[in-house]
């Protein structure tokens, strides 16, 4: 038991490194329903992944690398709401992942419920080390090209104006999202993945006087979120995942009372 939860705390640690930041851009794009989006589709990778007998991860993120690239590129030609267009292709794959499932669901329900909620049980060394080279990849990527992801996360007008190509930096950014949010889904699982990126990063918002400040507490407020989860889980043998995502919840409304405390009095 202790090993499995050792190797569930390093996942979650590991994937905190980078949901920090990219958490941290989500909310200062306002494009939070972006991971639901993806959270709808991961059904499709779950499903694809038993149909080809494959590794349900590398479905995931196969999955979520393809949708981002569509949705980037049909959102510079589509002259509405992104909204919209996140609903769409969110329910459009959530639709054919269910049609998917039906079909292969005989003797592997079990396996999707999983992916779905999460399962500290289905985590492994080969697991660890996927996690650990997607968060490696995507913190080198980060910070490469921090300016540039800041400025069009702040301002993507001045991002065009000062000469960044917002396209390809936009893609990018997404793209590493993408990546993160398929390789957290067997930690955490799919229903819950979008809270380990927003509620952190909303909760450091409280307390940031920076940019860099508010990913760095964001970091923090994760691995303790995780930590105090997997605590909870061992403890009285409750599932893992929702208790993390509780866990976060719990400190982000601690924050919320504690800073409007003056208004209150």
């Amino acid at each position: 038991m202790i090993d499995i939860l050792v190797l569930g705390w390093i996942s979650g640690v590991l994937l905190s490194l980078a949901t920090g930041f990219l958490g941290s851009f989500l909310i200062w794009k306002k494009l939070s329903y972006f991971t639901d989006t993806l959270s709808h589709a991961s059904l499709l990778g779950i499903a694809l992944s038993i149909f080809l007998k494959i590794n349900p991860m590398y479905s995931i993120v196969v999955v979520m690398l393809f949708l981002t690239i569509l949705l980037i590129y049909i959102k510079f030609i589509y002259p509405y709401s992104v909204d919209i267009l996140l609903s769409v292709i969110s329910y459009s794959a959530l639709s054919l992942g269910l049609v998917m499932s039906s079909i292969v669901q005989e003797g592997n329900s079990a396996n999707i419920i999983h992916y779905l909620f999460g399962d500290l049980l289905l985590i492994s060394y080969k697991d660890i080390f996927a996690i650990g080279f997607g968060v490696f990849l995507a913190l080198i990527t980060i910070l490469y090209y921090w300016k540039s992801f800041l400025l069009i996360s702040m301002h993507s007008e001045l991002a065009n104006i000062d000469g960044i190509n917002v396209f390809k930096i936009q893609l990018i950014l997404m793209l590493l999202i993408a990546l993160i949010f398929g390789l957290s889904i067997k930690f955490i699982g799919a229903f819950t993945a979008t809270s380990l990126f927003i509620v952190p990063s909303a909760t450091a918002r409280f307390y940031a006087k920076s940019p860099e400040s508010m990913i760095i507490y964001s970091i923090l407020l994760s691995i303790f979120s995780i930590t105090s989860g997997l605590i909870l889980s061992a403890l009285y043998d409750i599932p893992s995942g929702p208790s993390v995502i509780l866990c976060a919840t719990l400190i982000f409304f601690i924050s919320i009372f504690w800073k409007s405390r003056k208004f209150l009095i």
